[in-house]
């Protein structure tokens, strides 16, 4: 046997170890590079990471439900996709933060203990919505009894799923008061430790008080810029190498598309003006208008009057010349075909000022919109009947509605209790019917009981302004919906479209076909990975995942977005990190040009001897005086100005080593040569350096206080957002 096979027989156990061994390390690093789990594989659960701090999906999906919350409670003007992508945004910017931030806390020992935040809650100076709900009649704050009610909340681990949540939502109100704290104290310890040294002062003062006179010839790049000054793609990649930073951008796509129309057609239009039609002669003749307009499924008729001037349709002057009783349409009023029916007309004021003391039988839940019993129907008349016969005794109203009223807006400063209980310059159509029809129905001076869907209402007329004719109208309307038909249509011309154009070539070219129907290609751009909406498109998170699964250069499905069919193809990919070449030579090009006129320029001129010499050279050029130039500061003389975003060009002229000599400065907007004549120095008004040093230190305190750090600390940590994988 040869030794080789006595080799291989003896250790061919071993190399097959140390293979198994290489290829299992070779599997887990992969899948750790790729930012995986051995295990999990892409069945992660994280949305996103921090300087390495997972993110979890569960956890993130209720901050971004406690945000929604949050945000219908301060009344965004947002709803639907455009609320939850915004909450969304604001959930991971919080979250961002808050990693960063506490990760800066613990490193500095930056804490709030069990005392500190008894203290923000309950003490001298509490958040701003605990002292409204715990504040008394007299306008005290009850610390004590924000203590029981949070202490109750927060003992409460079973119950409803409402009171589970507003226990969470507790919580996470807690710990953001307690963050607050923490980031106060941590811009506080920013802020004294600002400092401005006395010799900054000094120099500065030294740079303020130079002064210079100069002779100047010079010439722009863009007159010097022609068609030979050409940038080649390696140009700019070469820039782009050097100033990374400058070309940093964010991953996104870019599509063009083509949209088929699925709006409602001139034949829908016509068919929904039929069927109002058909209703017109039964709400004309209707003594029932509440039934009929029920049955129509209208579930906001206002049963009271609103003036004239109030009413925003634009059919209202043709309505109001109806006669009392007749329906006037179907009219097009926006997207819907309506009929109007004039009830009665009146005058009555333009505005009053009333007050009026609630009791209620319902109240709202301000976080659900949701209505619940307060009192029953026959304990609230009892309890308003007393009130009136209190005040018609001789009470006071002000002490009554301090007492008694349940109006939520008495814990608005602005009304309510705080306020005696007046609503002023109040106008038709701002309260519910029956409160409108006692306000503009009844005299100045007028008392008396109603009763609205919120409980019963003592109220008292003080005072009423102008006066105009008001209409009681009752509509009917529906909207102009797109048949099946219709959408049938546009759904199968966006599929053959879809068909044949399965590459850009294709895409294109029957795209140019359809300009002959009125069908335009449209593009859009840096469309971000969480992005719920694209200009021109609409809003869509479905269409926006499927751009982001797809490649350069695919063809996408049929979309529905909004009214229309989509069909997309993705024209770029633009990964997270460095511009290409495409993309980045719009900022690069005029820069790369300036250089190169620059070196033409400085060709032309050579090392000219005198200013003479150099304003031939560039095609006999005036010769300019630069007089009073300041090296910092504001220029003063008009002939300095031209120079004050040259800081070259200054430098040069404050450099003593130049004087009396002809130099080139290569300038940010074009060369110049110049002489510099005189350099001097005049006195300060306000060279009080132990002045000067109070008042920047304050000023540099003051910008530490509201500059927070916080993007610093993000540009420096790593971030991984994977939220598009999810939502």
């Amino acid at each position: 046997m040869s030794v080789i096979q006595k080799i291989q027989e003896k250790y061919a156990k071993l190399m097959a170890i140390i293979i198994a061994v290489a290829l299992i390390i070779f599997v887990v690093m992969l899948a750790f590079e790729n930012g995986g789990s051995l295990f999990q594989g892409s069945n992660s659960t994280s949305v996103g990471k921090v300087n390495g701090k997972s993110i979890e999906y569960n956890d993130f999906l209720k901050k971004i439900e406690q945000q929604e919350n949050y945000m219908q409670q301060q009344g965004y003007g947002a709803s639907g996709p455009m609320l939850q992508q915004q909450a969304n945004e604001a959930a991971w910017n919080q979250e961002i933060n808050q990693v960063l931030q506490n990760a800066e806390f613990d490193r500095l020992g930056i804490k709030a203990g069990k005392k500190e935040v008894g203290d923000i809650l309950y003490g001298a100076n509490p958040p701003e919505d605990l002292k409204r709900q715990f504040t008394d009649s007299l306008g005290v704050y009850n610390a004590q009894m924000a203590k029981q009610q949070i202490d109750q909340v927060l003992k409460k681990k079973s119950g409803t799923p409402e009171e589970l949540a507003a226990r969470e939502q507790l919580i996470a109100y807690i710990a953001y008061l307690e963050n607050s704290r923490l980031t106060e104290k941590y811009n506080s310890l920013l802020a004294n430790s600002a400092n401005v040294p006395k010799w900054l002062i000094e120099k500065e003062n030294t740079d303020k008080s130079q002064i210079a006179k100069l002779t100047v010839v010079r010439e722009s790049y863009a007159a010097a810029i022609d068609s030979t000054i050409k940038i080649t793609d390696k140009e700019v990649e070469e820039y782009v190498s050097k100033n990374k930073d400058d070309f940093k951008q964010q991953e996104s796509r870019s599509i063009a598309y083509v949209a088929f129309s699925a709006l409602p057609s001139a034949g829908d239009s016509a068919a929904t003006r039929e069927r109002l039609l058909s209703l017109k002669a039964e709400m004309d003749s209707t003594k029932d208008i509440k039934r009929f307009l029920a049955l129509q499924g209208v579930q906001n008729y206002y049963d009271s009057y609103i003036n004239g001037g109030m009413v925003q349709i634009a059919a209202k002057d043709s309505i109001f010349k109806s006669p009392v009783g007749t329906v006037y349409g179907p009219y097009l009023d926006g997207g819907s075909y309506s009929l109007a029916k004039l009830i009665g007309v009146r005058s009555q004021a333009d505005t009053v000022k009333v007050r009026h003391i609630l009791v209620a039988t319902s109240r709202q839940d301000p976080q659900t919109g949701q209505s619940y019993p307060v009192r029953d129907t026959a304990e609230a008349k009892k309890l308003i009947d007393s009130i009136q016969l209190a005040i018609n005794s001789g009470s006071k109203f002000d002490s009554l509605v301090k007492l008694s009223d349940d109006d939520p807006e008495g814990e608005n400063p602005q009304r309510g209790k705080y306020k005696g209980g007046i609503y002023d310059k109040v106008t038709a159509g701002q309260m519910v019917s029956s409160f409108n029809d006692f306000i503009f129905g009844n005299p100045v001076g007028a008392k008396g009981v109603v009763k609205t869907e919120f409980g019963y209402h003592y109220i008292e007329i003080l005072s009423a302004k102008g006066g105009s004719a008001a209409y009681k109208v009752a509509y009917v309307s529906k909207p102009i919906e797109v048949s099946s038909e219709t959408d049938n249509r546009a759904e199968e011309e966006a599929n053959q479209f879809a068909t044949a154009s399965r590459d850009a070539k294709s895409f294109d070219a029957n795209a140019e076909k359809l300009k002959l129907k009125g069908i335009n290609k449209n593009v859009a751009t840096d469309i971000a990975p969480m992005a719920y909406q694209i200009p021109g498109v609409g809003a869509s998170r479905t269409f926006i995942k499927n751009i982001y699964k797809a490649d350069r250069g695919d063809v996408l499905d049929p979309e529905r977005v909004g009214d229309n069919y989509v069909v997309a193809i993705v024209t770029e990919v633009n990964k997270e990190g460095t511009m290409p070449v495409g993309k980045a030579r719009f900022s690069a090009e005029s820069i790369l040009k300036n250089k190169k006129a620059a070196e033409k320029l400085k060709q032309k001129l050579g090392t000219p001897a005198t200013l003479e010499q150099a304003a031939a050279a560039l095609g006999n050029k005036p010769i300019e005086t630069i007089d009073s130039l300041r090296m910092t500061g504001q220029q003063t003389a008009n002939s300095a100005m031209s120079l004050s975003s040259e800081p070259k060009v200054i430098g040069a002229a404050f450099n003593a080593a130049n004087k009396g000599k002809v130099v080139v400065v290569e300038g940010a907007n074009g060369i110049y040569a110049v002489r510099v004549d005189e350099i001097s120095a005049t006195a300060l008004a306000d060279a009080n350096v132990a002045e000067q040093r109070k008042q920047r230190y304050q000023q540099a305190k003051q910008q530490a206080t509201y500059r927070s750090p916080i993007q610093a600390m993000r540009n420096a940590a790593t971030i991984k957002d994977r939220r598009s994988e999810f939502f």
